[in-house]
């Protein structure tokens, strides 16, 4: 079953959050893998705003997507 953009969106808003929560609790262990886990946490951040935008055009809601 194919996901509603809102659907994708708030999934990429799910793997940011545990990304960025994972980059901090690496940060602070001084783990050599903060640096990519920061990147991919940037990455998934980046793909929810893009689906959030795509959802609202879907939706008639353009002023949502300007923002």
């Amino acid at each position: 079953m194919p996901q509603s953009p809102h659907d994708r969106a708030a999934e990429y808003h799910n793997l940011a959050a545990h990304a960025h929560s994972a980059a901090a609790a690496s940060h602070n262990q001084g783990s050599l893998t903060a640096h990519e886990l920061s990147r991919q946490a940037h990455e998934h951040s980046t793909r929810a705003f893009e689906a959030s935008r795509k959802a609202a055009e879907e939706h008639g809601e353009p002023e949502a997507a300007d923002k």
